[in-house]
């Protein structure tokens, strides 16, 4: 329930702060007094839109701030969701600054307008002729019969149910496009895998090829370079290795003269082992060099196929193209393993839509089983409101859409006088029989859920005496389980009241403000004698006024 409203430079007011104590709180006053800027900024705290042109003083900032006491509302889990600090208390604080900007806060904590919005959802309902409209509306309607059908679990449970089988659905899409797309492309991935496959690639394969073919390419020049290299180590009299060892004997005879000589030696007798291996590895290789036609070609036949594989793929080495034959053969795997897979998804969003399906059966079967007590409730209450006549019916429809609340559409149809046939409620209702109707449906709403505080603006427009004085008491009802405030011309109204405010205006200076105050009871007893008679009050008045409040 709201207790504090808290406002600053809003609108005429520029400074407001009052404590709401009752049950049933009754708003009054002259027309242009204020009472829509009371609404607004209670508008502004449930998450309507600011602009600038809301400030009194342009160079000052304005706040709003509204305590709401939330404990029986059952709202941890929207304070755990958001990560706000959870009051019994909360507090609601709007600004909106010179510079046009808009700064909303829960419980002193940064919020965006879309959470102030949906916090206010569950704390504050203010019914204007507007949301008299939205008893019309397919969507409202559905909500009031699940609220008396008590279907609140079962919708949970729907739309947990549908989002997973639209989930499902998704997926299935996914792979069916996925094949169709992979269908197109199955044949040219498979002939670019096989032309791939053939080519047998091994890592590092290029390099050796490459090598293999230069050596094949100069094998003459090669052997004979060679042959030159071994005649110059190994010639018996002239040749490298015999000179060497000529130097590593006379080397020898010294080397036990000094350190310095055995070194020379063997440094010396170091290169006569080399030298000596090297000789042999020419040799070796001389004669493992021939000239190999056949295997030159083979050689160069695999090289052009790899560089025609990197140009078509372009690519610069053999790894790579075996990447892309890894890529090609995990799509082609993929594409040959979807019709198994898409049959798995088949059965799955099958399952999820019979999951939705039964629960969507139970939604209508409750819903159907509701409207004689919907219905009984209502005309109860309207023949209160003096529409004795009033006939209602509900055509539940159920097809094969998926809404977000199950698959039922409804139609609510209506009837003010005997004799007439049915037809459409937003078609056939006067404006006062849709205030009295929606009223009524509040009333019943008000006993089968946790309806947030309620501000009823003027909907006792075009209604007096007998009409207005029941109107009340179903205010004053609904107000044993919410706390309701009406916004009221009407003196048979606002003497059922818990508690009487008035919104003024007064001059001050050069400006005009409104205020909003708590009536005494000797206030609210001239306020209801000045609704009765206006503002030269008669005695008679005020014994009128008296016996109104009992």
């Amino acid at each position: 329930m709201l207790q504090t409203l808290h406002i600053k430079n809003f609108a005429l007011i520029e400074h407001l702060h009052i404590d709401f104590n009752g049950s049933f709180a009754i708003i009054t006053g002259e027309t242009g007094a204020g009472k829509s800027i009371l609404l607004g900024a209670l508008g502004l705290v449930s998450g309507n839109r600011a602009d600038l042109g809301s400030l009194k003083d342009k160079e000052q900032k304005c706040v709003i701030e509204a305590h709401f006491k939330v404990s029986e509302y059952n709202l941890r889990d929207f304070f755990e969701k958001n990560d706000i600090d959870y009051e019994d208390v909360t507090i609601i604080r709007r600004e909106i600054l010179p510079s046009g900007k808009s700064r909303a806060f829960i419980n002193d904590s940064p919020v965006n307008l879309a959470e102030v919005q949906e916090l206010g959802h569950f704390l504050i309902d203010i019914h204007s002729q507007q949301q008299t409209r939205e008893l019309s509306d397919e969507q409202y309607q559905m909500q009031i019969l699940d609220a008396v059908a008590g279907n609140s679990a079962l919708l949970d449970a729907y739309k947990k149910q549908l989002a997973a089988y639209k989930l499902a659905q998704n997926a299935l899409k996914k792979l069916t496009e996925q094949k169709s797309t992979l269908s197109r492309e199955q044949d040219y991935n498979t002939f670019l895998l096989n032309e791939l496959a053939e080519a047998k690639l091994k890592a590092g394969e290029q390099a050796d090829l490459e090598a293999e073919q230069e050596k094949l390419s100069n094998v003459e020049f090669i052997r004979e370079s060679m042959a030159k290299a071994i005649a110059v180590a190994t010639e018996e009299q002239v040749g490298a290795v015999q000179n060497l060892k000529e130097i590593k004997q006379a080397l020898q005879k010294i080397s036990g003269i000094s350190e310095e000589y055995a070194t020379y030696y063997e440094r010396v007798n170091s290169i006569v082992i080399e030298l000596d291996d090297v000789a042999e590895s020419l040799a070796e290789s001389y004669e493992g060099l021939v000239n190999d036609p056949e295997a030159l070609e083979l050689i160069n036949q695999k090289l052009q196929l790899i560089y025609a594989l990197q140009k078509k793929h372009n690519v610069a080495t053999v790894e790579e193209l075996m990447a892309i034959e890894k890529e090609f053969s995990e799509k082609v795997i993929f594409a040959e393993g979807l019709d198994e897979a898409i049959a798995e998804k088949e059965a799955d969003m099958q399952r999820k839509k019979s999951e939705a399906d039964k629960t969507a059966e139970e939604l209508h079967e409750k819903r159907v089983g509701a409207v004689p007590v919907l219905v009984d409730k209502i005309t109860a209450i309207l023949v209160q409101l003096g529409m004795p006549n009033s006939r209602f019916k509900f055509e539940i429809i159920q097809g094969e859409t998926y809404y977000a609340n199950g698959k039922d559409s409804i139609n609510l149809l209506f009837s003010a006088n005997k004799g007439t046939d049915f037809g459409l409620l937003k078609k056939v209702a006067s404006g006062g029989e849709m205030s009295r109707i929606m009223l009524a449906v509040k009333a019943v709403l008000a006993t089968y859920s946790k309806l947030p505080t309620i501000i009823f603006d003027e909907i006792d427009t075009g209604v007096s005496g007998e009409i207005a004085i029941k109107m009340g008491d179903i205010m004053k009802a609904m107000s044993k389980d919410m706390q309701v405030f009406a916004i009221t011309h009407l003196p048979q109204i606002a003497a059922k009241g818990d508690t009487h405010y008035k919104v003024a205006k007064k001059t001050q200076g050069d400006t005009t403000v409104s205020e909003l105050r708590l009536l005494s009871n000797d206030e609210r007893i001239r306020e209801i004698a000045e609704m009765l008679s206006g503002k030269d009050v008669s005695e008679s008045a005020l014994t009128h006024a008296r016996a109104l409040l009992g």
